[in-house]
């Protein structure tokens, strides 16, 4: 069985990883690249065609990230996506993935944008309780969302 190996979140030097992606300086498989995004292909996809999308400039998080380059970064992702499904590479359907912190799975601390090709039986689950929730609960949270929003 082959090893998991973790990707570094930093290079040698020190720098971020995506960032020395973005500049450059380290090597990937790129599929786009403008002034203020780059996307590439997965080193340890979780299907073949597996790609990343992430800004030039580093951003920790999603709430790091400018409003503008979120829906460019979500806007190369659909085309991206489109893409993929224009291509031979097994592809029935999309996941867009993003994972906004540790406890969320995100192991490289620069805001990035899975785009996953997907198809029957490749493996990839999410799992939780999807169990329905009372209605009380809901218009509980509705609200702290609301409210926090308007605190922004």
């Amino acid at each position: 069985m082959a090893e998991l190996r973790r990707m570094p979140a930093i290079t040698s030097t020190g720098e971020c990883v995506f960032c020395a992606i973005g500049s450059g300086q380290a090597p990937a498989a790129f599929v786009h690249e403008d002034d203020d995004f780059v996307a590439v292909v997965d080193l340890r996809p979780v299907t073949t065609g597996h790609l990343l999308v992430l800004p030039r400039a580093h951003h920790a998080d999603l709430a790091s990230l400018p409003p503008a380059a979120g829906a460019r970064m979500f806007t190369i992702a659909q085309e991206l996506a489109a893409a993929l499904r224009r291509t031979d590479l097994r592809c029935e359907a999309i996941n867009l993935f993003l994972a906004d912190g540790k406890a969320a799975g995100q192991e490289i601390p620069h805001v990035h944008l899975h785009v996953i090709p997907r198809f029957a039986g490749d493996g990839f689950v999410l799992n939780a309780d999807w169990r329905v929730r009372p209605r009380e609960e809901l218009v509980e949270v509705a609200e702290k969302v609301r409210a926090a929003r308007q605190a922004l």
